[in-house]
């Protein structure tokens, strides 16, 4: 059984004992403080009993921070209403030396008003033994009122020398979030001594039906409830249902499950408020280890410290084929292995698991003329891959501006709209790692098997920052399944930075907006102008057209038209005539907001105005969204007809065809009537079908404007290229 000992509290620096440690092994209160080496602190925070109330309900919602000199190390996450919270998180903290001591503080989360503070303590790192774990008992006291009793937090920790260790590990970071204007990245290691492993052992499947008889948090008798789910550090946040105690939601999304036993799911219900704290209305839990691996289980939960029930469907899969492996040891390189990927996406496998689209590896060789961002001039570069929920990381280059990385990565292609996301940072173990340069790439936009340098962007992927990246990419897939899931919904993100109120962006957005109505209000003065005798040849032109039309009309002819349209384009574009030109206006706007975000930045660092005025940002945000909406739904449309992706184009003429066809020779009525059986039907035929438009869902893989802005390719310039003038100066 571990030794367990009290620490030292903020008010009594001196280290209290509750009793003396005897161990075997090696000591570290003999070692000098003046040693250089470096060791790695080992934190696996626990849990609290008998925390301090802060709010007005008798509870609080408790977090944890690290601090080693006076420079934060972990923040938790927040365990919302519980005086008694379990945590269970791990920090992996690499200390220079031992002299500066552990600083623990707890606060009480208070959405956008000043954290109440409920305790600290100290842990002096001297008084640790080394490689061995220690549990800790840690009593947390308040310097002003040193007699108040604010309860303990457990830990268990493991002091680990660091000299002669390789620092090459390979890492698997989880997405940062946002709090109090301040990002948080942490990472969880990898042993790299294989040449390959699966990152993660299976694939959580969740679908959240609806909710059932919950709480009435407004004054109306009603409540505006959306759940957010927890799974480890992944997490995700359902969409609000407005006005009601028994929501429909009808959402599906995927975790990864890391663990072989499986884990436990934290759901929470909340109640949205414009302008004020999100009301609590309940929680339950899903234990993972529990339910049977490839079987959907229908949950009904009973909501705990509230009142209602949630309806889900679970189903727990096996490993997607996710993995990182040295520059040696690639998938298609191996024939076997390359033959058996090919097989397994071939057009006679079209039916055979359909979320199974496509195989993509990614080899991360080297950056070259990346940023300086340390003060001696240099960076510790290391590079994030990510494809929509899956996020992989190389080891980091230390102290090096042309880093080589040669990793290989593979992921499973659930959607051939994907955006690949290659992000390189630098590391900085005191706070956040820094941005040193992004590439976006469709996936669509591939060319396998070629390495190419690509010119680094920055944050807003709008224009050029220091530096390009050499990868080479190969994408197989089956276009049937690729086109089949075309018209089911994207993927959502876990958690995606929330929207914030920006001047320029939303003069951007009402701009765009302006321009797709100009072009309906342009065509109206064009049509009224027939009307009008502007031109008589063009009027009477027009005449005989709309004679000819009304008179011979059949429903068949709208999508011919629209696939009249589409090839004309496509001939055009062949032909030499392409009528599609850069969009230098949204390229400008983009980079006045980039300039915009910065000025923001800074601005909101000083005096935190949003805060103070969060209901009318709030709108302001809502309508900032649906001009997006709005602006990008008719840009997606006009990029449909200019074929500005081949793929979804040739998609669109198959349908159109069909359509086509089927107005032809089938009567109107009777594709009616299988329209209207099939809705009718539909709920009854499979009740927790999740509701979907396929015309919309095919529209959200076009990309706007300001995408296409984004995924475009900047040339690399090879005289800025230091690969190019050291094999120069050799020659």
């Amino acid at each position: 059984m571990l030794d367990s000992f009290k620490l030292r509290s903020a008010c009594n620096l001196p280290l209290i004992y509750n009793k003396k440690i005897h161990t075997v092994g090696t000591s570290n209160a003999d070692v000098p403080l003046a040693d250089p080496g470096m060791y790695q602190l080992d934190i696996t925070l626990k849990r609290g009993q008998s925390l301090a109330a802060r709010d007005r309900g008798g509870t609080s919602d408790p977090y944890v921070k690290f601090k080693i000199g006076r420079k934060e190390v972990f923040r938790s996450k927040i365990i919302h209403k519980n005086l008694n919270p379990v945590w269970e998180e791990k920090a992996c903290i690499l200390v220079d030396h031992l002299r500066e001591p552990l600083y623990i503080k707890v606060f009480d989360y208070d959405f956008g008003l000043q954290d109440d503070f409920m305790g600290s303590a100290f842990l002096d790192l001297t008084q640790l033994e080394l490689n061995r774990p220690t549990d800790v008992t840690l009593t947390l006291k308040d310097p002003h009122y040193p007699d108040h009793d604010l309860g303990i937090i457990l830990l268990s920790v493991i002091l680990t020398p660091k000299e002669g260790e390789p620092r090459d590990v390979t890492m698997l970071m989880r997405k940062s979030w946002k709090r109090s204007s301040k990002f948080q990245s942490q990472s969880l290691r990898l042993s790299d001594q294989h040449r390959k492993s699966h990152l993660w052992r299976g694939i959580v499947s969740i679908t959240l039906i609806e909710g059932r008889d919950l709480k009435a948090m407004d004054s109306n008798g009603l409540s505006d409830p959306y759940v957010k789910f927890r799974l480890g550090h992944q997490k995700y946040k359902s969409k609000i249902m407005p006005k009601t105690l028994n929501p429909q939601w009808r959402e599906q999304f995927d975790f990864h499950l890391f663990e072989e036993r499986g884990g436990i799911i934290d759901i929470t219900t909340w109640d949205k408020d414009a302008g004020k704290r999100d009301d609590f209305i309940g929680r339950c839990q899903v234990d993972l280890s529990a339910l049977s691996r490839e079987q959907t289980h229908k949950l009904e939960l009973q909501l705990e410290e509230g009142a209602g029930h949630l309806v889900l469907l679970v189903t727990l899969t096996a490993s997607a084929t996710v993995s990182v492996s040295d520059l040696s040891a690639t998938s298609l390189e191996d024939r076997k292995e390359r033959e058996e990927i090919l097989k397994r996406y071939s057009p006679l496998r079209i039916f055979h698991n359909l979320k199974d689209v496509g195989f993509l590896q990614v080899k991360v060789i080297r950056a070259e003329g990346l940023m300086a961002a340390d003060v001696t001039g240099k960076s510790d570069p290391f590079c994030v891959v990510e494809l929509n929920n899956d996020r992989l990381l190389t080891h980091t280059v230390y102290k090096n501006l042309n880093p080589e990385w040669n990793k290989v990565f593979t992921f499973n292609i659930k959607d051939i709209h994907s955006v690949l996301e290659v992000t390189v940072y630098d590391e900085d173990r005191d706070r956040s790692a820094d941005f040193l340069g992004k590439v976006a790439i469709p996936l669509l936009s591939i060319q396998n098997g070629e390495q190419k340098a690509y010119v680094l962007k920055n944050k807003q992927l709008t224009g050029p920052t220091k530096g390009v990246i050499y990868l080479e990419i190969d994408v197989i897939f089956n276009a049937v399944k690729a086109s089949l899931r075309t018209l089911i919904p994207k993927e959502q993100k876990y958690i995606e930075e929330e929207n914030r109120l920006s001047k320029q962006l939303l003069l951007r957005n009402f701009i765009r907006m302006k321009r797709c109505v100009m072009v309906l209000v342009n065509a109206a003065y064009y049509v009224n102008s027939c009307f009008d005798w502007d031109s008589p040849p063009r009027s009477l032109a027009a005449f005989v057209l709309f004679l000819f039309v009304v008179w011979n009309f059949e429903l068949y002819m709208i999508p011919l038209v629209l696939l009249l349209l589409l090839t004309w384009n496509y001939f055009l574009i062949i032909s030499g005539k392409d009528n599609r030109q850069r969009d230098t206006v949204v390229e400008d706007m983009l980079e006045d907001e980039e300039e915009g975000d910065d000025k923001d930045d800074k601005d909101s660092e000083k005096k935190g105005f949003i805060n103070k005025i969060y209901a009318i940002q709030e709108v302001c945000v809502s309508v900032q969204n649906i001009l997006d909406e709005v602006a990008s739904f008719g840009e997606r449309i006009k990029n449909t007809f200019n074929w500005t992706v081949p793929f979804l184009s040739w998609l669109a003429i198959v349908a159109l065809c069909v359509f086509t066809l089927i107005l032809y020779f089938i009567p109107l009525r009777y594709i009616v009537l299988v329209w209207g059986i099939n809705k009718f039907t539909k709920k009854l035929r499979s009740p927790y079908a999740i509701d979907n438009n396929e015309l919309l869902d095919f529209l959200s893989r076009v990309p706007s404007d300001v995408q296409v802005v984004q995924y475009q390719e900047l040339k690399p310039d090879p005289s800025h290229s230091p690969y190019k003038r050291k094999k120069n100066n050799l020659g």
